[in-house]
């Protein structure tokens, strides 16, 4: 039951009112009638009002929710001035999502302000406060809001503090990929004071009731990139800010926006339109002063040397995905249609010693399976279709028909020949190529005209016509020509390079090139 109580009102009918608690915290309920009749009920909020903070010149919308019996009227007010001017200020109901509006068309520091909602029928009204906040920019000068709490520095030798708050905000099967993109094999040892950040974190989120799903920033097929999460808050009013390293990020809630909030219930999803490399950084969103979610955006160099291609299999089969990159990169992001891929159950995700080749596999087809894949790293992406066949559909041809013999053997080529990869005397030095050719290809790889392939003191891997060879630490013994040679029966072709190192200044490397041998 509800609370009431009776006191003196001189706006109702008998001088009298009488107060009732509503389910929405912030929400004063006043009955103006001695009893409100079986089947009708006073207004009041379903959800109210949450604070907005625009930058100066685009629009403000302030939204709520309402019910009562008959339908209440809603008007809006404030405290220092009112909503009257049409230039200003357009009241409206959205019929599809059952929200009120208040535009505020072109939001000046002048609107900055408290505003009343104020929600009415025959037997009572409800009225809640919602603050504007209004970012100022001019051409002028620009007044550039920053967190009140930022992160320290990087020190040398310790942590980088990024990497602390991504921990305190991700799940914990999200910690090894975290650890490994700041290059931290090994965080067992950081658990300890994990747990001890994260109770000193709890009693700074004293404003949000419960915080869930929290998902990592990520491009999406959509071209947006994205990052949410689940947040129910205890004080609906209380105002949610967007910052990128320590600047605060002005967004709204319309996705034609560069940046956007859209919220269904308690899940939140902020929103990068068409995403580019300036766009990288490190998001925080908070709530007042308390940090809930942080993600680190990064958009490397990379491309696609080949990209994944459509798949066909019977149902039941196992389809493959697979792409090499032109930048090495631990993880790429997988999706089906608008539904990201993690590792597990049927979906094996694996990446290749020298982190240029990613693969998909799907095991066990299912018609369900059938879709648009997407491949993407950075801000680039490539996308093919799987068509999943149900055996049973199609009558055995086989049996009726004479299979023809196809051919598809070929001479083998180079699709990316050697390309240089130079490192200081010392260090590391990676070379690579790509090859194909029906059937596969014999590598073989030679310097100074002397095979490689059976010395102990290069590292030569073949993996799905991605041929590497490295060198652990480089030094003056490992000057000359480098050449790889492929051969099958129909061919043969070699691609070739010369690597000079003269110390830790002097690096050179010319002469690569490619060569067909000869062809059937």
């Amino acid at each position: 039951q509800s609370r009431q109580t009776r006191c003196a009102d001189p706006a109702s009918g008998d001088g009298m009112a009488i107060k009732k608690s509503s389910r929405v915290p912030g929400v004063i309920v006043t009955q103006t009638v001695e009893r409100v009749p079986l089947g009708k009920t006073t207004p009041d909020f379903t959800r109210k009002p949450l604070a907005v903070t625009v930058q100066e010149g685009k629009k403000a919308l302030l939204k709520a929710m309402v019910s009562g019996d008959p339908a209440p009227t809603v008007t809006w007010g404030r405290s220092k001035g009112d909503t009257d001017d049409p230039k200003k200020y357009v009241s409206r109901h959205d019929e599809r999502t059952r929200e009120h509006i208040l535009e505020v068309i072109n939001a000046t520091i002048e609107e900055a302000d408290t505003y009343k909602c104020t929600v009415s029928n025959e037997y009572g009204n409800a009225v809640c406060t919602v603050i504007l906040k209004i970012i100022f920019c001019s051409c002028i000068f620009s007044v550039v809001v920053t967190r009140k709490k930022q992160l320290p520095p990087k020190k040398e030798g310790e942590i980088d503090p990024k990497l602390w708050e991504l921990l305190l905000s991700a799940p914990k099967k999200d910690y090894e990929r975290i650890c490994l993109d700041f290059g931290v094999t090994d965080f067992r040892w950081m658990l300890k004071r994990l747990n001890q950040m994260k109770k000193e974190r709890e009693e700074e989120q004293a404003k949000v009731q419960k915080v869930d799903n929290v998902k990592q920033i990520e491009v999406k097929p959509n071209g947006r990139a994205e990052f949410s999460l689940d947040m129910t808050l205890t004080d609906p009013n209380s105002s949610i800010n967007l910052y990128k390293d320590g600047t605060f990020v002005p967004y709204d809630d319309d996705e034609n926006s560069k940046h956007s909030l859209k919220k269904t219930g308690t899940k939140y999803v902020f929103s990068i339109k068409d995403p580019q490399p300036e766009d990288a950084g490190f998001y925080q969103v908070d709530v007042e002063d308390a940090n809930i979610l942080s993600t680190d955006f990064q958009v490397p160099a990379v491309e696609f040397t080949a990209k994944i291609k459509n798949a066909k299999v019977v149902e039941g089969q196992d389809a493959v995905f697979q792409c090499v990159l032109s930048t090495p990169l631990h993880r790429i992001s997988w999706s089906k249609d608008d539904s990201s891929l993690e590792h597990g159950g049927r979906h094996e995700i694996t990446v290749s010693e020298d982190k240029l080749i990613h693969t998909l596999t799907i095991k066990g087809c299912e018609i369900a399976d059938k879709g648009t894949y997407h491949a993407i790293a950075g801000i680039m992406s490539s996308s093919a279709s799987l068509d999943v066949e149900d055996p049973m559909s199609k009558p055995d041809l086989f049996n009726i028909l004479e299979p023809k013999p196809l051919n598809f053997e070929s001479a083998p080529s180079f699709t990316v020949p050697l390309k240089m990869r130079t490192s200081p005397e010392g260090y590391e030095c990676h070379m690579s190529c790509a090859v194909k050719g029906d059937p596969a290809p014999r590598v073989t790889w030679y310097r100074n005209n002397m095979s490689l392939n059976t010395n102990t003191n290069y590292h030569i891997t073949n993996v799905c016509g991605v041929c590497s060879l490295l060198i652990l630490r480089v030094g003056n013994r490992d000057n000359g020509e480098y050449k790889v040679v492929i051969e099958n029966k129909l061919g043969a072709a070699e691609s070739s390079m010369i690597l000079n190192i003269k110390g830790m200044n002097e690096i050179t490397a010319v002469s690569c090139k490619a060569t067909v041998l000869w062809s059937t």
